[in-house]
């Protein structure tokens, strides 16, 4: 017998209802996040999406070039890429690492381990400044997270000979040496910014906004003329091979500007390759490096007797018998040079001659021409790192502090210190600051008489004649005024047997365009400025002046006979008579 079950009826109002309440509430939580995201926290997640599409970026902009004085590109900089990665996208493609690491020259742990530990970032470097097909090669491969950037890496056509002027620049192309650093403001520019999207693998795909404009770095004209740096750089190289010298230095001024033409140092380095670069050879030393300027300082002494009225070119100064005892230090002279004259202690480079005349000026007087000409301070070359020299205060010179600074000695001064001051000779006794820049305003200030001056000129001609002492720094038709200068190196407590050869001249005499500075470091054998120092700056102002197409001054020819007895003889006349059997006459420049 079957039991009849009883079933309530389904109440169809009371589902109904719990349906469209839950309706009313989905739609409600569905409006109130609609507000939520699209009114009340509008912002946040925009800028949460903008995170991660839309990026700020920067535009590269070029470096100016620097060019020397007829616009030869002495540095430039160049198109590179440089490939970087999203960690956070590329680490979760462990398998492309491998292929990554062998395209970048890399072991692939180290690339893993890299990775790793930039996890939290979205952007690093991974090889920089790439030319662009190697670039491209790695692009290719089209490995998630891998991008590249368009970035500049500076080049430099002349390499070492002209590195110690134009310095370098780092790997974000920024001045860190030399004219790079001086004018890295001018030169580098100003990066721009524009806003993107980017997609997931880091490509641009929309320019959104341009925030700045890019400022494209200004190009700088130097005063440095590339044929004279060459020349300068080639004939000093061979002045060091020759004498077997550790180092040197040559300076050329434009005499009536004050303009560097040339700046060489040896040794050099290569600014495009600095990897194992020894620091040491980076060193401009023709700014840094402080040195006794020797027999130099005698052209100045002399310009201090005669501006105090108490000496003339003329007046005897007794050189005898080749040593002199001050106050228990001995001064002498190569040699016996006898009974000179103010001009013959400038000749034959007397420092008896030349002690004895600074000792009867006042010291505040011979302090003040040497101040007036530069030394002592910087030239206000702007150059980073130039050394300002030392020149004791007068109240510190004792009898034999001044005499000995009266043949170089007791101070120290620059190689473009020493050119500074011969440029003042040269210039008439009107001084100027060493400029690289080509037309820069450059005051001029006057520290000497004119007259003075072009007596200075005349004494410091004899220098360079067959009675002086640099006849090698004589130059084929041309009047050349100049100083030797030979000083041994000091060490703690005294001196050593290492020398610095030293020449200062200026040419043409009759009106002068060119100033040389040469230095050289521990010559073996041989050792004085004028067979050194000297034959380096003959060759030099020899190109030079044919390169500038400057007018001969000198129309005299010098002969030689068969002993080397060198005498100067107008054109077209007959050699000079010697002794019988010295008939081999040669014709030319003594050297």
């Amino acid at each position: 017998m079957r039991v009849a079950t009883r079933v309530r009826p389904v109440n169809l109002k009371s589902r109904l209802s719990v349906v469209l309440m839950l309706l009313t509430l989905a739609s409600t939580g569905l409006v109130v996040r609609a507000v939520d995201l699209q009114v009340v926290r509008k912002e946040f997640y925009q800028g949460q999406g903008d995170a991660r599409y839309l990026r700020e970026v920067p535009i590269p902009v070029s470096r100016g070039s620097v060019l020397d004085r007829n616009g030869e590109p002495l540095a430039v900089s160049t198109p590179v890429e440089s490939i970087w990665a999203n960690p956070q996208e590329l680490l979760q493609h462990p398998e492309r690492v491998p292929d990554l690491a062998r395209a970048l020259g890399m072991e692939g742990d180290a690339l893993k381990d890299r990775l790793r530990q930039r996890a939290d970032k979205e952007f690093i470097y991974l090889k920089r400044h790439l030319n662009p097909d190697d670039a491209a090669s790695i692009l290719a491969l089209k490995i998630p997270g891998v991008n590249s950037q368009r970035e500049f890496r500076r080049y430099y056509p002349s390499g070492e000979v002209t590195a110690h002027v134009l310095g370098f620049t780092n790997i974000d192309d920024r001045g860190q040496e030399g004219l790079e650093l001086a004018f890295d403001e001018w030169l580098a520019g100003k990066p721009g910014a524009k806003r993107v999207i980017r997609d997931r693998l880091g490509h641009i795909v929309e320019d959104v906004e341009l925030l700045s404009e890019p400022q494209q770095g200004r190009d700088l004209m130097l005063s440095i003329d590339r044929r004279i740096q060459y020349l300068a750089y080639r004939e000093l190289k061979e002045g060091l091979l020759e004498h077997g010298a550790s180092s040197g230095s040559m300076v050329v001024l434009d005499a009536p500007t004050g303009e560097v033409l040339a700046m060489v140092n040896l040794p050099s380095y290569n600014s495009n390759a600095l990897n194992g670069v020894d620091t040491s050879s980076r060193r401009n030393r023709a700014m840094t490096d402080l040195i006794e300027p020797g027999s130099t300082m005698k052209a100045f002494t002399v310009a201090a007797a005669l501006e105090s009225g108490k000496w003339k070119p003329e007046t005897p100064v007794d050189a005898n018998p080749g040593t002199m005892t001050l106050a228990g230090h001995l001064i002498r002279d190569t040699t016996n040079k006898g009974l000179l004259d103010v001009t013959g202690v400038i000749t034959h480079s007397s420092n008896i001659g030349a002690a004895k005349i600074a000792l009867t000026l006042p010291n505040d007087h011979l302090y003040d021409l040497f101040k007036r000409f530069g030394f002592g301070e910087s030239t206000g070359s702007g150059f980073p790192g130039e050394a300002a020299g030392v020149l004791a205060p007068p109240n510190k010179w004792g009898p034999v502090e001044k005499a000995t600074m009266s043949y170089g000695y007791g101070l120290s001064v620059t190689p473009l210190q020493l050119a500074q001051a011969y440029g003042g000779l040269a210039n008439g006794g009107r001084l100027r600051a060493p400029t690289f820049v080509k037309g820069a305003q450059n005051p001029e200030s006057a520290v000497l008489d004119p007259t003075l001056a072009r007596t200075i000129t005349g004494m410091l001609e004899t220098v360079v004649t067959p009675q002086g002492s640099a006849l090698k720094a004589a130059v084929r038709n041309y009047r050349v005024a100049g100083k030797t200068g030979t000083s041994r190196k000091a060490v703690a407590g005294g001196y050593e047997s290492r020398y610095i050869s030293t020449f200062a001249g200026f040419v043409p005499a009759s009106n002068p365009r060119l100033v040389g500075v040469v230095v050289i470091h521990d010559p073996k054998g041989v050792y004085y400025g004028g067979l050194v120092s000297a034959p380096v700056f003959s060759k030099v102002m020899d190109g030079a002046l044919r390169l500038l197409d400057v007018a001969p001054d000198n129309v005299q020819k010098w002969y030689a006979d068969g002993a080397g007895n060198w005498a100067p003889i107008q054109a077209g006349n007959a050699a000079p008579d010697y002794a019988p059997g010295q008939t081999n006459y040669e014709e030319g420049v003594p050297q």
